[in-house]
């Protein structure tokens, strides 16, 4: 009996010894090791969390420009009607209420299938701009034209993007009451605001009373380009005097068939008006020449 003790003792407590190293290490393995099953299950999310994080830096992005938007209707609404403008937002309701009915039925494959599918649309537009811009700059390089006479800043200092008011596009004439095609960009400013020379050039017509644009300013800036400068309320500069991008040429103000102070802005080429808003290049990032298109297609309005 005492001899069977002597054995059984010694093989219960290298017993215990194993057992507790065992427990020990299922322990490590349990808490700090994954094991396949488990990394899969934790991980699972990793790739909607990304895609989550995508979607709302694009969503801030658009509530950006909506809110740019608002900013320039409450603008213009107070200054002409001493009013605030209606709820962008509540057309938009239903709309969103159906897309959250969409959206809330699908599966985590769907949804991610869908944001995929949607952010490699924005890689393609993306890259589609990415060599657009090259080939102009290539373009320009490359030419005989000098990057100082193209016109490529706003004229007025609209850092914010607010005090664009109505784009170059057919708009409802506030004098007419019917839809004409318009020619240029109109920003709403108080009169007085200096008004600059959006490239090098030469003056090559000034106008003190204009019956459509009152005071106004063209320039010359070679190449086929000129701009324009209307409803004036003065002009510091005179014919055939050389300008540089940046000059003060003029102050804003409500001259000829002006609806409210501001100032209208034409860019010509090859004697054909162009869309302003494609030469704010030199001062715009990508992100803000997008929103700054949203503003101009917005304008439901003219101001002359």
């Amino acid at each position: 009996m005492r001899l069977y003790r002597r054995r059984f003792i010694p093989r219960l407590l290298k017993g215990l010894v194993w057992g507790a190293m065992i427990l020990s290490w299922y322990l490590i393995l349990a808490l700090f090791i994954d094991m396949p099953n488990e990394y899969k299950l934790r991980h699972s999310t990793d790739n909607l969390q990304n895609q989550y994080d995508k979607l709302s830096a694009r969503y801030e992005e658009l509530d950006e420009v909506l809110y740019n938007i608002e900013e320039r209707d409450v603008n213009v609404f107070r200054k002409l009607f001493e009013s605030n403008p209606y709820d962008l937002g509540a057309g938009d309701v239903r709309s969103q209420y159906l897309l959250h009915e969409e959206l809330i039925d699908k599966d985590n494959n769907m949804l991610i299938s869908r944001l995929t599918g949607d952010i490699h649309k924005v890689e393609r537009t993306l890259n589609n701009f990415s060599r657009s811009y090259e080939e102009l700059r290539y373009a320009i390089d490359s030419s005989l034209i000098s990057k100082d006479n193209i016109p490529a800043i706003q004229p007025i200092n609209n850092r914010q993007l607010t005090l664009l008011a109505a784009g170059k596009k057919p708009l409802i004439n506030p004098f007419h009451r019917i839809e004409r095609e318009h020619h240029g960009v109109d920003y709403l400013i108080p009169e007085g605001t200096p008004v600059f020379a959006t490239a090098d050039g030469v003056i090559e017509a000034l106008a003190n009373n204009n019956s459509s644009h009152g005071k106004a300013i063209t320039i010359d800036h070679g190449n086929g380009y000129k701009t324009s400068y209307g409803h004036l309320s003065e002009i510091r500069v005179k014919a055939k005097n050389k300008v540089k991008r940046g000059d003060i040429i003029a102050l804003s103000g409500n001259s000829g068939l002006s609806f409210a102070p501001h100032l209208h802005y034409e860019v010509i080429f090859k004697e054909m008006r162009v869309d302003p808003i494609h030469y704010f290049f030199m001062e715009l990032t990508p992100e803000e020449y997008k929103r700054i298109k949203q503003i101009a297609i917005s304008s439901m309005q003219s101001f002359d």
